[in-house]
């Protein structure tokens, strides 16, 4: 059921009769709220309410088990998410970013299927200490926040090819980064780092290393055994 760019400020009464959908689409709407109906749509797999001004999502959206493919809650005014969406088990792709949220909720670490987190353009100053129980994450995004620190559970993330933290605070980098055995990408940029760490280079499946305006200069001998092994740096 597609309502994309439809002029929407409240969802059509025809809607809630159609609960064997597979795909409703709500984007680029007006919507400000979402009724709690919204949980016996029981074979949704894929749900798309980017580019609204919703301020709440209800607690009900953890009732969507068959939400396997997509979850779009990107560019809206959610000042938080609530904790049920840990119940979507079978989640693969999850986008919250360009909201006004301050942290994640713990529970999102149960999406135990997700493949892709986009958080970004939000104002989180932490993320959930488990966020290493997303064994099967394969990218992280999370630019423009306002992250000072990783979680130390960052080592659980052993499918994880692209993280991207430009534009956060970031002086420091765990070590524990270095445990990431299939990163491929990683972007730095904006950051105030107070020095490179050269085990950077101990990561060993990296392609791409970006650390334009992140602070201190990677030394040189970093540099060079990363571009002897393929791997970009950009500085």
């Amino acid at each position: 059921m597609n309502l994309w760019r439809a002029g929407l400020t409240s969802v059509p009464d025809g809607v809630w009769s159609r609960t064997d959908a597979e795909v409703l689409i709500l984007a680029d709407n007006r919507l400000t709220e979402l009724p709690d109906a919204i949980g016996e749509f029981a074979a949704l797999r894929t749900l798309d309410l980017g580019h609204n001004a919703l301020t709440a999502v209800p607690g009900r959206i953890g009732d969507l088990r068959g939400l396997s493919g997509f979850l779009y809650l990107h560019d809206n005014r959610l000042p938080a998410l609530p904790p049920a969406l840990g119940r979507l088990h079978r989640l693969r792709y999850l986008n919250v970013g360009d909201n006004p949220l301050t942290e994640l909720p713990n529970k999102i670490c149960d999406l135990a299927e997700l493949l892709e987190l986009r958080a970004q353009n939000c104002r989180l100053a932490t993320l959930p200490p488990r966020l290493g129980a997303l064994g099967r994450l394969r990218e992280l995004r999370l630019r423009g926040n306002a992250l000072t620190a990783l979680p130390g559970s960052l080592p659980g993330l052993r499918e994880l090819r692209c993280l991207e933290l430009r534009d956060n605070r970031l002086e420091h980098l765990p070590r524990t980064l270095a445990a990431l055995p299939l990163l491929r990408e990683l972007d730095l940029r904006g950051n105030p780092l107070a020095t490179v760490p050269p085990w950077l280079a101990e990561l060993p499946s990296l392609e791409k290393l970006d650390l334009r305006w992140a602070g201190s200069p990677p030394a040189p001998a970093l540099v060079d055994a990363l571009e002897r092994r393929g791997c970009a740096v950009y500085f």
